[in-house]
């Protein structure tokens, strides 16, 4: 789900961070720059892992910032093709359903990738899946908002952001998540954790609630 990326960049250090050693001001910059940031065919950028090389720095005329080329690796969300994850449902459409990991949530189980047989409840707005009985009667199985969920990951999709016309033109520009995942749960062992979860397990939960 997390791996390490190598980058590089040339980070502008203002002369406010002069008081701080190099490395501490480059650490802070790039974690400003990154953090919570998409990069194109990378990922989800979360936090700086370390510095790998820290090249010469320059000062250009006209600029009292000094410019320094850093390699570094950063830790990156971006999970395997095929991985099965866990998260919670954030919503349902009829577009699918939509999963959040608690800090991403541009995730489609879309409907060809549900159980089959499944439908969609205009009135509670959640998809369900009529679970065949051993007598051959089927029984409604909600998947609701806030449920956790067990889903394989299928394919990622990156868009580019495009710049915005100057202000006051009619430019628009559709707003497109930059990273998105699409998962699947038609398999046995995925979907909401609590249509798999045994007898013994469901004793064992309730023995924790009580102490």
């Amino acid at each position: 789900m997390f791996v390490l990326a190598e980058m590089k960049d040339v980070i502008r250090v203002n002369p406010e961070y002069f008081r701080q050693s190099l490395t501490d001001s480059i650490t802070t910059l790039l974690n400003r720059k990154l953090a919570n940031k998409v990069v194109l065919e990378v990922g989800l950028c979360i936090v700086l892992f370390d510095i790998t090389n820290v090249g010469h720095s320059y000062i250009f005329p006209g600029d009292g910032s000094s410019h320094t080329e850093v390699k570094f690796r950063y830790i990156v969300f971006r999970p395997i093709i095929e991985e099965i994850l866990i998260g919670k449902i954030r919503s349902c459409s009829r577009e699918g359903v939509h999963v959040t990991l608690g800090f991403f949530d541009d995730i489609l189980i879309p409907v060809n990738a549900l159980q089959h047989p499944s439908r969609f409840d205009e009135t509670d707005q959640a998809w369900v899946w009529e679970y065949p009985k051993e007598d051959g009667e089927k029984h409604d199985l909600f998947m609701d908002s806030g449920e956790s969920i067990r889903f394989r990951v299928t394919s990622e999709f990156f868009e580019e952001s495009l710049p915005t016309g100057p202000p006051g033109t009619d430019c628009t520009v559709q707003t497109v998540a930059p990273y998105r995942l699409i998962g699947g749960i038609n398999e046995p062992g995925l979907g909401l954790l609590t249509w798999w979860e045994t007898p013994d397990q469901e004793g064992e939960e309730d023995e924790i609630d009580d102490e």
